[in-house]
């Protein structure tokens, strides 16, 4: 679904282990990583659309995570020019984003990379929380920035980790007024889900 600016409906997905690390997958045939995400189907939830993602591209089940939260609000990221389809109608500029909080409950032998026709990784392994803010795309970075920050809270509940002022400047990020300073499950920042 593409909204009317050109951002395509998406959710990505956020998971992690007990040790808060996190689940970093390769796009199949490159050398690229990162999180798992997908489109927003017409008449679907974006819970339903997270849980179906999470089955085509990594093979897990409800049974196998635990949501501990989601962003508060749409995070959206403009595609290189380079990567914009011109001739399809509508034409996609970017995508709009839900992100998910997830807890592995399941074993690592649960993840299964190639359930679908067209699998979307070849490997996966776990990296430490910030990792991927060195690793993705530089069109992704901002949006990966600011979903790992307002669900950090939910992943450590006791000490979020801040990004390191270090690696911010090396990109040239900062963390803009429009998000909270500290996000919290109770105000404005990540929002907690109850239990399934």
């Amino acid at each position: 679904m593409i909204d009317s600016e050109g951002f395509r409906a998406n959710v990505g997905i956020i998971l992690c282990n007990d040790a808060g690390r996190l689940f970093w997958a390769r796009r199949i045939g490159q050398k690229s990583w990162q999180f798992p995400q997908g489109g927003i189907r017409r008449h679907e939830t974006p819970e339903e659309a997270m849980y179906r993602e999470l089955d085509e591209e990594i093979g897990l089940h409800p049974r196998h995570v635990e949501i501990l939260g989601r962003t508060g609000g749409w995070l959206r990221y403009r595609l290189p020019k380079r990567l914009i389809r011109r001739h399809s109608r509508p034409t996609c500029i970017g995508q709009k984003q839900l992100w998910f909080m997830l807890r592995m409950l399941g074993d690592e032998s649960d993840v299964c990379l190639s359930t679908s026709e067209r699998p979307e990784f070849d490997h996966w392994t776990w990296v430490d929380y910030w990792y991927p803010l060195e690793n993705v795309v530089a069109f992704k970075r901002y949006v990966y920035l600011r979903a790992l920050h307002e669900l950090s809270c939910c992943c450590f509940p006791q000490q979020p980790p801040d990004p390191p002022a270090a690696l911010l400047a090396r990109f040239n990020l900062s963390l803009r007024p429009s998000l909270p300073v500290r996000a919290s499950l109770t105000a404005g920042g990540g929002r907690a889900l109850p239990p399934r």
